[in-house]
């Protein structure tokens, strides 16, 4: 596999600076970071991001999440090894990354169990959490970048 041309982010000049830090802001919210890692890798699961699934699962490997948790994160609603706040993530990573596949693509319903368990701060966090990983899997996908290609400094 080769990539199309090097991830318009290290090719814009400032673009990568910028979204790392976007990045940053959203991980120092109260948010835990394994929340984050766990919406990362679901969103990039959908978008079928080989760069990111690898990414993100290994930062949970890291952070010391089980080979169960980690596998589970596409089938989270039937496995047992998720929280009810990971649950809720969970759940709107998978409408805020899938908003074309309804007619409402954050239902109320997904919105008021993110609700119960984040207060405003947190949900903001998230939501551009979700948002910023989206983002990356379509630079990715777009320009077909290559696991285990990018170098590690830019991941």
């Amino acid at each position: 596999m080769q990539a199309r041309m090097n991830n318009p982010a290290l090719t814009v000049p400032g673009a990568m600076q910028a979204l790392l830090a976007l990045g940053k802001s959203v991980q120092t919210g109260s948010v835990p970071a394994v929340i984050h890692h766990l919406v990362h890798l679901r969103a990039s699961q959908i978008n079928g991001c080989s760069v990111c699934v690898i990414m993100h699962a290994r930062e949970l490997k890291e952070a010391g999440q089980s080979e169960e948790r980690i596998h589970a994160v596409a089938a989270w609603r039937e496995a047992p090894w998720f929280t009810d706040a990971e649950r809720a993530a969970l759940a709107l990573a998978e409408a805020v990354t899938r908003l074309s596949d309804r007619t409402d693509p954050v239902p109320d319903e997904v919105w008021a169990e993110a609700t119960r368990h984040f207060d405003e701060p947190a949900l903001a966090a998230l939501t551009l959490s979700i948002a910023m990983i989206n983002l990356w899997n379509r630079l990715n996908a777009a320009t077909r970048q290559v696991a285990g290609k990018m170098p590690r400094q830019a991941a």
